[in-house]
């Protein structure tokens, strides 16, 4: 059974209570009715997700003149989910069974008769109040895995939280291994649409001939093998989420048909003509430049202007200063009660080297660094050298060539190592050495040519002269 609404359950056995119920509650809420216990265990096997709220006579077969089964319905309700909302509404409602029920954790108690215009009130009021708390424990289940107390972190969740809940579609970019899928599930859990499916498909992953038919769904016989009609993702994730991980990767022919989907929710098996909606919530990530896959024509400008209506950058590992630690010992906790192992520990020398590395890999690198010095040194001290031997350093030599010193960031983490490791830096003395270090360069590269030597260095001829005149005067 799936509801739409919030499910409400009436519990009693008088079928003129349950019927005015239902006429007047059906209009707000899916209503369900049973009239034991017995029947409330049947309802809840049926019902795909727990009630929302629930409405319980206490006197119900076979002891209608006692509060007992009442008293049984309720905890039952509780355990299968302690989310739900019951309310009491009884006509044995003196103090005790009162306190009973309040005990047990109904949130409210009704006497019989009432007035029904109040009841609904109560309901939706109580329903609010689940809303905001499911809503909470969404927040946290989003944020678990989003660790670091860093500005670039404290940021992205604060967009996470602004974003959560518009229909608009987001685009995530970032690095391999940045967490680029935890940031769209947080998205997911974040929201309203909690409650629906969140579905992930790899773009890169599915070869582009069936690509159509897994997003979009075919009919019976649309291509030889489809001996069946098949949803695809679109239909499957509801009111949901559905995450596509690497659009980039998005074959060019099967881009008009997602930004159609973008647009105006419209979409059609392969094979069919009925068009059909979806209501899904898209989130794209990718770890390419997307505006030069543009310009190269690889992929649709209109596509991606409509994906990124939301875009928000996931931080490389790099940038996060001290959440690499922070990181390094969630991990260490995380596996080391996994595999029954005690953790390591890094000594002073590790630490800074640790702090220094720029993990090219980002978090999942990270994390598997993790992993195998658990293996390898569980209980241990860790030294320098034996993390150093754990790192990617063919990156680190491969990073140190592709150096851009035009790239603020890049030469913002330079500086900060260089703080970190000397006492007593003169900025004069860093500036002037960087001036003669460029300076050479361009004159051995022209072999001496002081005009092509400028033009290298796009300034002019006099002012490349009078700065190398005062490099000798130093």
């Amino acid at each position: 059974m799936v509801a739409l609404r919030p499910v409400l359950m009436i519990v009693d056995d008088d079928p003129l209570i349950t019927d005015t119920l239902h006429f007047v509650l059906s209009k707000f809420f899916e209503v369900c009715v049973a009239d034991s216990h017995a029947q409330v265990k049947s309802l809840l096997r049926q019902l795909d997700n727990p009630p929302a709220l629930a409405l319980v006579d206490l006197g119900l077969p076979p002891t209608p003149h006692t509060p007992e089964e009442g008293f049984k319905v309720i905890s039952e309700l509780l355990a299968h989910s302690p989310t739900i909302k019951a309310h009491v509404l009884s006509g044995q409602s003196n103090d005790a069974n009162v306190k009973r029920a309040l005990s047990l954790g109904a949130i409210d108690f009704i006497a019989k008769p009432c007035d029904v215009d109040q009841l609904k009130d109560m309901l939706l009021n109580a329903l609010k109040v689940q809303n905001v708390e499911l809503n909470e424990v969404h927040v946290e289940e989003a944020f678990s895995g989003l660790l670091g107390n860093s500005l670039p972190m404290q940021t992205l969740r604060l967009q996470i939280t602004q974003f959560a809940d518009s229909p608009f579609p987001v685009l995530i970019e970032g690095e391999s291994g940045s967490g680029k899928e935890l940031v769209a599930s947080s998205f997911h859990y974040a929201s309203q649409r909690a409650m629906y499916p969140y579905l992930s498909v790899n773009c890169a992953a599915i070869s582009p001939l069936l690509a159509e038919s897994i997003l979009f769904g075919h009919a019976k016989g649309a291509f030889t093998g489809a001996m069946s009609a098949h949803s695809g993702y679109f239909e499957d994730a509801g009111e949901g989420t559905l995450f596509l991980d690497e659009i980039g990767e998005l074959p060019i022919e099967l881009q008009a048909k997602l930004l159609r989907v973008l647009e105006n929710g419209e979409y059609q098996r392969i094979g069919e003509t009925q068009t059909r909606k979806s209501k899904a919530r898209i989130v794209a990530a990718t770890n390419r430049d997307l505006r030069s896959e543009v310009r190269a024509g690889k992929f649709r400008s209109d596509l991606y202007h409509r994906l990124s209506v939301f875009a928000l950058k996931v931080p490389p590992l790099r940038d996060l200063n001290e959440d690499k630690h922070l990181l390094r010992e969630h991990f260490i906790q995380l596996y080391t009660e996994q595999i029954g192992q005690k953790a390591f520990k890094l000594d002073e020398d590790a630490k800074a080297r640790w702090a220094d590395y720029h993990f090219p890999g980002n978090v999942r690198e990270l994390r598997n660094i993790v992993i195998r010095l658990i293996a390898k040194y569980a209980g241990k001290v860790v030294n320098e050298t034996q993390l150093i031997s754990e790192f990617d350093l063919s990156q680190i030599d491969a990073e140190s060539d592709n150096l851009d010193l035009t790239n603020e960031s890049t030469m913002a983490s330079q500086a900060q190592r260089h703080l970190q490791r000397h006492a007593n830096v003169s900025l004069d003395a860093v500036l002037k050495t960087w001036e003669k270090v460029y300076i050479d360069a361009a004159m051995k590269i022209t072999h001496g040519n002081l005009s092509q030597a400028a033009k290298l260095l796009n300034v002019n001829r006099t002012t490349l002269y009078s700065r190398m005149s005062t490099q000798e005067e130093v």
